[in-house]
């Protein structure tokens, strides 16, 4: 059997047995990473002079790593989303002509707390977290493979990585050269 149907239906086979997990899932999959966002948000307005660059940084890194590299990835591979392949009503609304693979989701999430962690380790592990839940309930509530998930938080981090290197590596340039122009 393939692995991937496997874990697909282990996971999936939890909806529709409790209300309660049902509703649960369906906020993961469609309202957490808001909340993820909002944190970056009260993080700028504790201390913005602090946190800037961490939300700048993690939204550009995710927003790129989303949009750039998992979306080239999608043109050049469709894979049919799980609830298309095995015809049936997932629990969101999604597109069934839109490419499952990578997880944009993940891919989005992953970077965004990759970039956060690099920058506060305890609230990173946090985002780590719900980022899994995020990711896992896409999963549950049947709009991606379990695979479609590996690859997009593999890609998350690898590019939050690489992205924070980057950033480190020249935007402190970017920014002495302002500074010593104003």
């Amino acid at each position: 059997m393939n692995l991937d149907l496997y874990l697909f239906n282990l996971i999936n086979g939890f909806a529709g047995r409790w209300v309660w997990l049902d509703y649960f899932g369906i906020f993961c999959a469609d309202y957490l990473g808001y909340i993820l966002l909002f944190v970056l948000v009260i993080f700028l307005l504790i201390d913005y002079k602090k946190y800037w660059k961490m939300v700048l940084e993690a939204v550009v890194a995710a927003g790129v790593t989303r949009f750039v590299f998992a979306e080239t990835i999608r043109l050049a591979w469709f894979r049919a989303r799980p609830f298309v392949a095995e015809n049936f009503i997932p629990l969101i609304s999604q597109s069934p002509t839109e490419a499952s693979f990578p997880s944009g989701h993940a891919t989005f999430y992953f970077a965004l707390a990759t970039i956060v962690y690099f920058y506060n380790k305890k609230v990173g592990v946090w985002f780590f977290v719900a980022s899994s839940f995020v990711a896992i309930s896409r999963v549950f509530v049947a709009v991606h493979w379990p695979s479609d998930i590996l690859a997009g938080a593999t890609l998350g981090v690898l590019m939050g990585y690489v992205l924070n290197w980057l950033f480190r590596k020249h935007a402190n340039k970017l920014i002495k050269n302002y500074n010593s122009q104003t």
